[in-house]
């Protein structure tokens, strides 16, 4: 007796996006491209697999993402370590380096696609999610940090969303980090009775991290810590104070958050978050900022570079707040038939209509026009054409507007000469 299959499940936290729910994605990022193309940034494309050295050293050993949250195994062939890609930014400086990209000039780039993280799923957090990635590569000064702040805000501007609100800090250079990890050390020591496990972890590992608590129990201490900020020399100070003269320039409103650190360890001035209150805990929308050292601790020649990214399923979260949800049509025309002679003659039409750029569903198999034109309506098509033995005795199709604006009671159904049917149909549906 053959043993019954039990049935297989999506993994907990890698979501299928249906067709219905697809079509939002597919709008979001034909607006996401226009927009990056305004700005000059070109597309690429890395692999979702890279080595695991390349996070361990890019994104730092004492992160969470590396700690806790990669997805690693063995590849059996070799025996070299493998992850999923927890980020993008890594492997696009990776692939930046491998091909001299900046060998004549600056890049600016950007990349669509899944990440993996392995991390308890909820709202906002899942094992596969989407980023939008944008990188500046080559590029040192603030009017470039200004520019991907400015063109975030665009973003938010092209999608209608309002309650987003940006903050700002400087994490300023390497020699000013350390003085001021003596001291946060120093501060530090002093609470190590209340200081959780990662913490106390933390505290003579990666101690900027311990500020960036979300335990309740630890804000006196985070807000009594020494700040950074106080710690910037003057090139640091002069670049984020040119940074948000820019942005005042461009009416971007800002907050500074001196607590704010980022969760990658390449990050050096200018760091920043775009937050809402409308997606529940999970309050970061997009984030990023300059990583100038990332370059050249990766193998490359020293260069500068800048970017941030943005979580897609959450900016779809939160863009569907403010929008309603789009109707998604499968086609432009469902062509319905009564006989075998029709719908030989529907599928020839079809592909007439299809050079024409109109988009048609010619219904399959044979049913009943009742069943059929079900069918057409479910398809959300704006228009179905219908053809039997009379209309092809006559030479046109029955045309029915379905959903086209100019529909009236005299022209709900028409008789169409098939010889002008592709150009009638096209005139509709443009």
């Amino acid at each position: 007796m053959t043993q019954a299959f039990s049935k297989v499940t999506a993994i907990r936290g890698m979501n299928d996006a249906l067709p219905g729910a697809s079509a939002r994605w597919e709008q979001l990022e034909e607006i996401v491209r226009n927009w990056l193309q305004a700005y000059g940034y070109r597309n690429m494309r890395a692999p979702i697999l890279e080595h695991t050295r390349l996070f361990t050293r890019g994104i730092g050993e004492v992160t969470d993402i590396v700690e806790k949250e990669m997805y690693t195994f063995t590849d059996s062939l070799n025996g070299e370590s493998l992850t999923l890609r927890p980020e993008f930014t890594a492997g696009m400086v990776r692939a930046a380096i491998e091909h001299n990209l900046l060998y004549d000039r600056p890049q600016r780039v950007y990349a669509l696609g899944p990440v993996f993280r392995h991390e308890r799923p909820q709202r906002g957090r899942y094992r596969q999610f989407h980023q939008i990635d944008v990188e500046a590569l080559g590029l040192a000064g603030p009017d470039i940090d200004a520019e991907l702040i400015v063109m975030s805000a665009r973003l938010w501007k092209r999608l209608g969303i309002t309650d987003v609100e940006l903050e700002i800090n400087s994490l300023g250079q390497g020699d000013e980090r350390a003085a001021h990890r003596a001291a946060l050390i120093t501060h530090l020591e002093q609470y190590k009775d209340i200081l959780d496990e990662d913490g106390l972890r933390r505290l003579y590992t990666n101690p900027l991290r311990v500020l960036d608590t979300k335990n309740p129990a630890l804000q006196a201490m985070a807000d009594a810590a020494p700040k950074l900020f106080d710690f910037l020399g003057e090139a640091s100070r002069t670049h984020f104070d040119a940074v948000c003269a820019r942005l005042t320039d461009a009416g971007v409103s800002y907050r500074l958050n001196p607590r704010m650190v980022r969760g990658l360890d390449y990050y050096n001035l200018t760091v920043f978050e775009w937050v809402t209150h409308k997606l529940g805990a999970q309050a970061t929308v997009c984030g990023g900022g300059r990583y100038d050292g990332l370059i050249e601790l990766l193998g490359g020649k020293s260069a500068p570079a800048v970017g941030f990214a943005i979580g897609v399923e959450r900016l779809l979260d939160l863009w569907s707040q403010y929008q309603p949800e789009i109707l998604s049509p499968e086609c432009d025309v469902y062509i319905v038939h009564q006989g075998d002679d029709a719908q030989r003659r529907a599928a020839v039409l079809a592909e007439t209509m299809r050079d024409a750029g109109i988009s048609v569903i010619v219904h399959a198999g044979a049913a009943s026009f009742k069943s059929q034109f079900k069918r057409a309506d479910a398809s959300a098509a704006a228009i179905a054409v219908i053809l039997a033995a009379d209309e092809l005795a006559d030479g046109v199709a029955s045309v029915k507007l379905l959903r086209v604006a100019q529909q009236t009671p005299d022209t709900a159904q028409l008789r169409i000469p098939l010889d002008d049917l592709v150009a009638f149909l096209k005139d509709k549906v443009k």
